[in-house]
């Protein structure tokens, strides 16, 4: 036994191990160095840090957040956090014991790199995937609105609330979510109900217009404003009952800026680009 203890060890180079053995050969317990992987790992790592970026980037719904949140409290208490930078994620080797990485590492990839979508060709293969434009549309007419409440909108007498839950029905589940309300600062009374709408018919569907109404009924508005990315062949302008209804355009195809702009200047009547630049 000694000699083939003596014969492993030497093939190891292992001196003082040998040595041990030699001295001590009644003493079976072979003293040995090995590398024991925990979950501090840098392919952990990689993912502790995507997480920890995507719950403070403002993306994740009041649904989703905390799901995010608990997927990292997961991985706070076994990995360190690092900073990871995209490349990282790129040119990993895997075998059967770290293939699940794989897809992980290529959403991790997508999200340090905030890379948005586009229709050209990229270098990486990445999974397919869709982008809810409308509610994107909606989102940056809302932070746009939210960008300019100092300067345009307060000294107008306005401020602005964006996915107002209302409830129709006391004592039931039934509400309207609605995409934007402008509102008088002074009294809170709503002034204009604002529905965002990511397509371009040639004019407002009847569906849209029972919609808008329906919100501006709700709020106890007097006017209840289409918005469209692009301008209509036949714009709206028109009364149902008490309501007015009308359809404006904050286009998405030039300065989104002087854009923006344009799109409150039509709603107010009033020139707000001379009004910020003066």
């Amino acid at each position: 036994m000694v000699q083939l203890q003596l014969k492993i060890f030497c093939k190891n180079n292992s001196n003082r191990v040998i040595t041990k053995v030699i001295s001590k050969p009644w003493d079976v317990k072979v003293q040995c160095d090995y590398e024991e992987h925990t979950a501090d790992v840098e392919e952990n790592q990689i993912l502790a840090w995507t997480v920890w970026c995507i719950t403070r980037s403002g993306l994740c719904t009041e649904r989703v957040l905390p799901t995010v949140h608990q997927a990292y409290h997961l991985l706070q208490g076994l990995v360190t956090l690092q900073p990871k930078s995209p490349q990282v994620c790129v040119g990993r080797q895997y075998n059967r014991l770290n293939e699940d990485y794989r897809l992980l590492h290529t959403l991790c990839r997508f999200f340090l790199e905030q890379i948005g979508p586009s229709y050209e060709m990229g270098e990486r293969a990445m999974l397919p995937f869709l982008v809810d434009m409308a509610r994107l549309y909606e989102r940056f007419v809302a932070e746009w609105l939210k960008a300019h409440r100092e300067t345009i909108l307060l000294p107008e007498g306005l401020d602005i609330k964006s996915q107002e839950r209302l409830y129709v029905c006391e004592g039931k589940d039934i509400y309207f979510d609605v995409d934007l309300v402008l509102q008088d600062v002074a009294t809170g009374v709503a002034k204009y109900v604002l529905d965002t709408k990511y397509k371009v018919p040639t004019a407002p569907a009847s569906s849209d217009i029972a919609q808008v109404v329906a919100y501006a009924e709700a709020k106890g508005c007097q006017e209840g404003i289409l918005v469209y990315a692009m301008a209509l062949v036949e714009p709206l302008d028109i009364r149902v009952g008490r309501i007015r209804i009308r359809s404006l355009t904050f286009c998405l195809a030039g300065d989104l800026e002087q854009a923006g702009y344009s799109f409150l200047g039509d709603l107010l009547y009033t020139d707000i680009l001379t009004k910020n630049m003066s």
